[in-house]
Parts: structure tokens; sequence; C-alpha cells
């Protein structure tokens, strides 16, 4: 990838989730990329076609940047779990807990008015899902057999996106936190 290309899709993606994508004007993406619009009409026929980048690249990032350092620090697969999510938790202590997940912000924001970017905020929660999903089959010999994986790594993500969206509008840490802890119970009610 041209390193114009890199700065384009970052910029976008750090200013997509900082400020929405419909709040975020093309010139603020130039001005802060440091780019021309020849520039980004070279790599992408529009915004739009910019967010299909900004979202194809966030699958790109997910191993080495999110999922990848989880598996580096924590052996146990059930342990990574909570780790990730810890992870999130310490990304809404910086912010304030004003930023939400970047995917989950898209797909609240652009689903429903940008039906061409769908599969692709679909394909990155089913990445994050599948990986999760690894993690539980890798603990298959202590967990009841009747568990799904797939389903299990479901309720993960929906109680993480769920539990930031909250902790988003009361401004405050406490619903993530008790999100988890009620998930981390569920998880050992699994165990055999």
């Amino acid at each position: 990838m041209s390193d114009t290309k890199d700065r384009l899709l970052q910029t976008a993606a750090r200013l997509f989730h900082e400020q929405g994508y419909h709040a975020t004007g093309v010139a603020t993406i130039l001005r802060e990329a440091g780019v021309n619009s020849g520039s980004l009409y070279h790599h992408f026929a529009g915004k739009e076609a910019l967010l299909r980048g900004v979202l194809d690249w966030y699958l790109d990032q997910l191993r080495p940047v999110i999922t990848g350092p989880v598996e580096a620090a924590e052996s146990d697969p059930l342990e990574r779990i909570f780790v990730l999510l810890g992870n999130y938790r310490a990304m809404l202590e910086s912010t304030g807990c004003v930023l939400g997940c970047p995917i989950g912000n898209l797909a609240l924001e652009v689903s429903a008015d940008h039906p061409a970017v769908r599969p692709l905020i679909d394909a990155n929660f089913a990445q994050w899902r599948a990986v999760v999903a690894s993690w539980i089959d890798q603990a298959r010999d202590r967990l009841l057999d009747d568990v799904d994986a797939e389903a299990l790594a479901l309720f993960v993500l929906t109680t993480m996106e769920g539990a930031i969206m909250l902790a988003r509008a009361r401004g405050t840490l406490e619903p993530f936190d008790v999100a988890v802890a009620n998930l981390r119970r569920h998880v050992e009610l699994l165990t055999a």
C-alpha cells in the first residue's frame, strides 16, 4: 500500500472514530492527512469509497493490533476474552467514555443510509467473533459439552458493544464493568 493511501486510511479511520462519518468532511481528512484532493481521488472514488477502504483496513488490523497482542500477553484462551474486553475498557477510560468501538460506531451511524458498507461492517464483526470463537474452542476441554463457541462469541460481542454504548450514554465505566462481570460469571458457569 502506498504511503499516501495508508495516511488517508489511518486519518479517515481516526476522524470517523472521533467525529463520526457524517461530521467528517473530505477537506478535514485531506488537511489532517497532509494530502491533496488528487491523491484522495487517485485511490478512492469518493468519501463512501474511502469508508469502504477504512473498513477493509480495519479487517487487516484486527489480528496485528487488537487480538494478536492479547494472544501474546495471555496464554489462557478464556482469559483472553477478558483481556480483550479490558483493552476496550482502557480505551473508554482514556477517552472519558466518549469514544466507542470504531466498528460499532459506524454500524450505528451508516448502516441504514449506506447499505453498500453494511457487508463490510458485518465482516469486521464476524472476524472479531471468529477469533473469540477460536479461543473458546481452544478451551473446549474445560467447557460444558453443549457450549456453542460461535454463539458464545456472539454473546461476548453483544455484551461488549452494549456495555460500551451504555458507558458512553452514562459517561461512566460502571455499566461496562457490571456487564463484563456478569459475562465472566456466565463463562464460569459454562466451565465443566
